[in-house]
């Protein structure tokens, strides 16, 4: 019944970060918003319903800020890990796409096995190094569609891509002890709080000339669904893994581009090129391999 549960956790999860991507996509391209007025409120909003959420249900939400060792991760994570994988996300989408910037995600692994290379001092297993080979050939046909002649993409979405999988490895690999002694809501929670509030704070928020925005119902409304959808997104990710192998997860996130890219498709008329159709297959059966064979070494 667990298995089931997270299963269900991680294929919602998917599905609904999958789709929100679209719906930055939309809000970037089609109003004045901004990726720092908009994460700021995105993620501050979120947190503080989170916080109250739980606040409301009897939790200590501060307890975790009466201990250094537990704070100062907190921090860490909130801003490195929450605001960090946030901001190269929408950056990467505002610079090309949401199905590039829901794909680059996927270059996680590859990060993951190079952190842990260079903690233990010693090089990739073959599996790993013909799992990481393999995705970047994949990559390499996305954004290229097999043309040696130039990238698909703009220099700026391509460094956003990688910094998308670099913060997504630290976002997934850094809070495990955290969440572990706290809760997933909790953190998450006050991770979304300390990001929006960075981000406010660095881009003086409240001098922003986009508040008028808040006028129009259609903004107000679009921005109430991506705050919602994002938010029970990342909690159903973060839950799934209680419940579910790394295996699992990895497969099944996969739901997470395709969704991205069957909206995309319906509401922007994004297309992809026949061999960036087979990139996209090929890094998805790579990182799945990186994790089945990871999973059995």
């Amino acid at each position: 019944m667990k298995r089931l549960k997270g299963i269900i956790f991680i294929v919602s999860g998917s599905m609904l970060w999958g789709a929100t991507g679209p719906l930055m996509e939309w809000l970037l391209n089609y109003t004045p918003l901004t990726v720092s007025f908009m994460l700021t409120i995105r993620l501050s909003v979120a947190g503080i319903f989170l916080l109250t959420y739980l606040l409301l249900t009897g939790k200590d939400i501060f307890g975790i800020w009466q201990q250094k060792l537990w704070s100062r991760q907190l921090i860490i994570f909130g801003i490195a890990g929450m605001l960090g994988v946030q901001f190269a996300f929408v950056a990467a989408i505002n610079e090309s796409n949401a199905v590039l910037a829901t794909l680059l995600q996927f270059l996680a692994p590859i990060f993951v096995v190079a952190y842990v290379s260079l903690s233990l001092k010693k090089w990739p297993p073959k599996y790993q190094v013909l799992g990481i080979i393999g995705t970047l050939i994949g990559l390499f046909l996305l954004l290229t569609n097999a043309s040696f002649n130039d990238l698909l993409v703009s220099n700026k979405a391509l460094l956003w891509g990688v910094a998308v999988g670099l913060t997504f490895a630290f976002y997934t690999l850094y809070p495990a002890r955290l969440m572990k002694e706290w809760s997933v809501l909790l953190v998450v929670g006050w991770g979304m709080l300390i990001g929006g509030v960075t981000l406010g704070i660095v881009s003086r928020v409240w001098q922003s000339d986009l508040w008028f925005v808040f006028t129009d119902l259609k903004v107000v409304g679009s921005l109430a669904a991506l705050i919602f959808f994002g938010t029970v997104a990342f909690v159903l990710f973060l839950s799934s893994m209680k419940y579910i192998t790394a295996v699992e997860t990895s497969i099944l996130s996969s739901i997470e581009p395709l969704t991205a890219m069957v909206i995309s498709v319906i509401v922007f008329g994004t297309s992809l090129g026949y061999w960036q159709l087979v990139g996209v297959f090929i890094m998805l059966v790579c990182v799945t391999w990186l994790s089945v064979a990871g999973e059995k070494a």
